[in-house]
Formats: C-alpha cells, sequence, structure tokens
C-alpha cells in the first residue's frame, strides 16, 4: 500500500536538481519529540550540526506516538518533497526502503564502521537491500518501572520481584491515598505496558513466538488470556481521568509524587532528567516483575531520504554525527536511552543509564533482546496497529473479557499479517 503510494515519487527525486552552484547547509528533520526530555535531547544534535555550519529545519508533529508524524510523512513524500531525514520505527524504515524513496549512507557507514559496533538487531531494520539507509540513534526498552522515592519510602515499599508483588506495592500506594499507577489511555502507551504484562507472564520463550514469531499456538494460549487477566488487575489501579492523557504528563505525575509508579520506555527518564531529579534519590528504576535478563527494545531511526545532491553533504554531516560516539553519549545520557552502539562508554551515565547499558550488552549476548510489538519492532505496522487496537479496547471495557480479548486479538493479527 505504501509502496503504491509513493512509487511514484521515487522515480524522479532531484531529477530537476542534477546540476547545483552551492550545497544547501540546512538540515530538516521530522520528529515527534515534543516533550522536554526529548526537546532538550535533541538540541544536542541540533548543537552539533551548528558548529559544523548546518541550520536546523524542524519539523515537530506531536500525538499519538509517532503516528501523527508518520502521517505527515506520508503526505511529505508522496508530494515529492522530501526531508533530509525523518525519525522512524523498525518496519516503517523498511516499508519506505521497499518504496524506493530512502537514501544510500553506505560510503559512510562502511568509512566510519558502522556494521561492528551497531547490534545486528538494529542492523535488520537500518540496512536494506545491502544499504544503510537509516541512522540508528538509541536503543530504548520498554519493560521498565518508574517510581517516585520519596512515596516508596512513605508507603515502606521496596523493588517487586513478581507481579503478585507489585501488585501488593500498588495496594500500599491505594491505601495511603496516592494514585497508584500512571497511565495515560492512549492505544501505543497501553499496548507498551502489555509488552511487559506478556513477557513477565510467560517468560521470554513465549514472549518471542508470541510476539516476535507471531505463533498463533502461543497467541491464543492461556498464558495469553492470564495476561490479559494481569492486564485487567493493573487497570484497576489507574485514576479515573486517565483517558487520552499524554505519557509525559503520566511521567509528571510520578515526578511530582501525585502517582507511586508508571510503567514505560526509557524515554520517560528523560522527563526526570529535565526536571533535575536524580536516581536513586528523586526516583527509582526498575524491571517490570519478572522480566529482568530481558530486554524489550526500539530504537529511534533517523531514516535517511534520497535527497537531491545539493542536500547530500548536510545529509551524510547529520548522519555522521548521530553515529559519533561523543553525540551517542551526550544524547542518550539526556534522552534517558542508551548508545546504538555497543563501543560507547558507560561513564557519562547514571545509575539507570548504566543499569540500561549493562542490561542490553546481556540480553543481545544472552538472546533475550525483543522487538517491541507496541512499538514497532515486533512484526510490521499493520500488525502492530491491529494489537494495540485490541489491547486498547480492553483497556476501556469495549472488549469485556480476557477469553474474547484473545479471540480478537488472535483474528486481528490473522486478519493484518
Amino acid at each position: 500500500m505504501l509502496r503504491k503510494l509513493l512509487i511514484g515519487t521515487a522515480l524522479g527525486s532531484g531529477l530537476a536538481f542534477a546540476a547545483h552552484a552551492q550545497d544547501v547547509k540546512e538540515v530538516e528533520m521530522l520528529h515527534w519529540w515534543t516533550s522536554g526530555g526529548e526537546a532538550a535531547a535533541l538540541n544536542v544534535l541540533k548543537e552539533d550540526l551548528a558548529k559544523q555550519g548546518f541550520a536546523w529545519k524542524d519539523v515537530p508533529v506531536a500525538g499519538g506516538g509517532g503516528d501523527a508524524a508518520m502521517t505527515a510523512l506520508k503526505a511529505m513524500v508522496a508530494a515529492g518533497n522530501y526531508p533530509t531525514a525523518s525519525q522512524m520505527l523498525g518496519y516503517t524504515v523498511l516499508d519506505y526502503a521497499a518504496a524506493g524513496v530512502m537514501g544510500d549512507l553506505t560510503e559512510t557507514a562502511v568509512k566510519e564502521g558502522w556494521d561492528k559496533s551497531v547490534p545486528a538487531a538494529l542492523q535488520k531494520f537500518s540496512v536494506y537491500d545491502g544499504k544503510w539507509v537509516a541512522a540508528p540513534v538509541n536503543v530504548h526498552s520498554v519493560n521498565w518501572l518508574w517510581i517516585n522515592k520519596a512515596v516508596m519510602d512513605k508507603i515502606g515499599g521496596t523493588e517487586p520481584k513478581t507481579f503478585d508483588e507489585f501488585i501488593a506495592l500498588l495496594d500500599k500506594a491505594k491505601a495511603a491515598g496516592v494514585i497508584p499507577l500512571a497511565l495515560g489511555g492512549q492505544n501505543w502507551q497501553e499496548a507498551t505496558m502489555f509488552d511487559s504484562v506478556v513477557l513477565s507472564t510467560g517468560g521470554p520463550e513465549f514472549y518471542k513466538k508470541a510476539f516476535n514469531d507471531l505463533d498463533e499456538e502461543q497467541l491464543k494460549s492461556d498464558t495469553m488470556k492470564k495476561s490479559f487477566d494481569h492486564l485487567a488487575k493493573l487497570v484497576t489501579y489507574v485514576d479515573p481521568n486517565f483517558s487520552g492523557r499524554d505519557w509525559n504528563l503520566a511521567t509528571a505525575m510520578v515526578i511530582k509524587g501525585d502517582a507511586l509508579v508508571q510503567v514505560m520506555g526509557d524515554w520517560a527518564k528523560g522527563e526526570f532528567n529535565a526536571a533535575r531529579k536524580t536516581p536513586g534519590t528523586d526516583f527509582l528504576c526498575y524491571r517490570f516483575p519478572g522480566t529482568d535478563g530481558s530486554v524489550v527494545y526500539n530504537s529511534d531511526m533517523f531514516g535517511m531520504f534520497d535527497v537531491p545532491e545539493d542536500r547530500k553533504a548536510a545529509q551524510v554531516a547529520l548522519a555522521t554525527a548521530t553515529l559519533s560516539k561523543s553525540f551517542q553519549s551526550a544524547f542518550n545520557v539526556v534522552k534517558g536511552s542508551v548508545p546504538a552502539r555497543t563501543d560507547v562508554p558507560d561513564t557519562d551515565f547514571d545509575a539507570c543509564g548504566k543499569k540500561g547499558m549493562a542490561d542490553l550488552k546481556a540480553a543481545n549476548e544472552g538472546g533475550t533482546l525483543f522487538g517491541s510489538l507496541a512499538q514497532g519492532y515486533g512484526a510490521p505496522p499493520a500488525v502492530a496497529n491491529a494489537y494495540k487496537d485490541v489491547v486498547s479496547k480492553f483497556v476501556h471495557g469495549q472488549i469485556k473479557t480476557s477469553d474474547e480479548a484473545v479471540t480478537q486479538l488472535v483474528n486481528a493479527i490473522e486478519d493484518a499479517k
């Protein structure tokens, strides 16, 4: 479908610009990084490029966990108005590459040895048909708890290691009159939390078979039903106003102490950083109970488009800056994520960042690094969207029982394949 929409624009991109007098000293970037922590992280890259004489043309599109940005990108590309780069997730990069509209960064990648420093799991999405078409910016993982330490101390809580211990902790917060679980009632947030619930309930092999291999036996199993039971239990701990809430506002509830905990990817830490909060003192970061040893990941990538010749120098500068060790450290320290290359020292990272880097290394080596279905790395977008839709309907009561949720999930994924 994407290929049909875009193929016409791929044929002649930039032909009118075959001759040019001078390189364009500007980078045009489409992205959905609009919260405080995200904007601060992106500023690291803007400043890097400004030092090299490149202006920054910002195209921010907020909302929908990136869905709104991808709608805007599709319209731009269909009109032949390619940005220098766009923030993108996994399978979306491959879709645009298959449509023939992506640039080729291979010369830069070879010169800088990206293949040796970028994990294979990320190369699967940044290399298409032997050509580098995207620069990975980071690795996020979604199976985290973010906890307000003052509230935790007040209720006498300790790190929950199992789902039952997590429920007991939420009960303590509820008894103390604190909102136990901060959640934004948007489908991508709900599905992101469910990724962790499924991994916790069924274990690593179950998660992989169900959400990466899309094995029907696992998808319709009693373990999946139990996962929905666990999700239903968690939803009883959210406040009545959660529907439609943006993720960073849910993070702010934890930062302020209005809520005990948020289940969210480590981009939440960027919000704690922006609020000048310190791990161990102001907040705590734990793996979602029952998921220690596994990492459910996504990666922000800068997909590079097939821009005219006079814009390619700016694009190469962007790609080179993005994968430099100095930027990978500086950016990810601010963003809350960990570097997309494995040879970056953890010196400047806080306790949560050091744990994230160590966890990623161990999961990569141990075979427990899994693509997040909610975040566009577990399966193609049509399947991910079907998944998010079913989970959200269940959370909001449009699907009444776990049995019905399992049936609808199996059918929705089968239809989306």
